[in-house]
């Protein structure tokens, strides 16, 4: 479970997230819904320990992030504009990524490129966006991670690509993983998730039940 607690993240003397409680569990899909400046990538942010909270904690499987552990375990993450290394093909990318855990074989990363639709031995800087997009969701997955965190994860796709990436969401689900994804295309949220937390000037103000 990740637990959010009195969450409170100040920027610039601006209020960026205003006091956020929520649990969210796994084998669950959630969706972060807001314009842009809500405060919904900052969440992202915070759970995956790339932002010191100003007050409160976010706590992954009773673990409290800055204080017993500097970034929650076995999560992937795709926030904002994520570059790989451009020399290197899709799968050289992962390999390199892989190596730092040693967690995932060369069949799971040719595996989580299959499953994005990226079969291809471009080197990185031929890529369209979407390609790119593509391959940012391929890290986030390749090593079955527990924890899911994807900030507009239909940016830059064809509708075969949007619709392959609402599979997949629902297949790590059903793996048991607890995905947060956050976007202010309320139609990806409708497709892809069990719960939808509107988000407006840093606070959930809604919650809707779709699943």
């Amino acid at each position: 479970m990740v637990e959010i607690k009195n969450l409170c993240k100040k920027l610039s003397n601006r209020l960026v997230l205003d006091n956020v409680n929520y649990n969210f569990e796994y084998g669950k899909v959630y969706g972060l819904c807001g314009p842009n400046g809500s405060g919904k990538t900052m969440l992202l942010r915070a759970i995956a320990g790339l932002i010191v909270p100003t007050k409160g904690q976010v706590v992954i499987d009773g673990k409290v992030l800055h204080k017993d552990v500097s970034f929650p375990p076995n999560t992937g993450i795709v926030i904002e504009n994520m570059t790989l290394l451009p020399q290197f093909n899709a799968f050289d990318n992962l390999k390199l990524l892989g190596d730092l855990r040693k967690i995932a074989t060369d069949d799971d990363i040719r595996e989580a490129l299959k499953r994005v639709g990226l079969n291809t031995d471009l080197k990185v800087r031929k890529f369209s966006l979407g390609m790119k997009q593509r391959l940012n969701i391929a890290q986030a997955i390749f090593e079955k991670q527990n924890i899911i965190l994807l900030d507009e994860p239909t940016n830059a796709l064809d509708e075969d690509g949007v619709q392959l990436i609402y599979d997949l969401i629902k297949e790590e689900r059903n793996r048991g993983a607890l995905i947060i994804v956050a976007t202010h295309h309320e139609e990806d949220l409708r497709e892809m998730c069990d719960t939808i937390l509107n988000v407006s000037e840093g606070r959930f103000y809604e919650k809707q039940t779709v699943h």
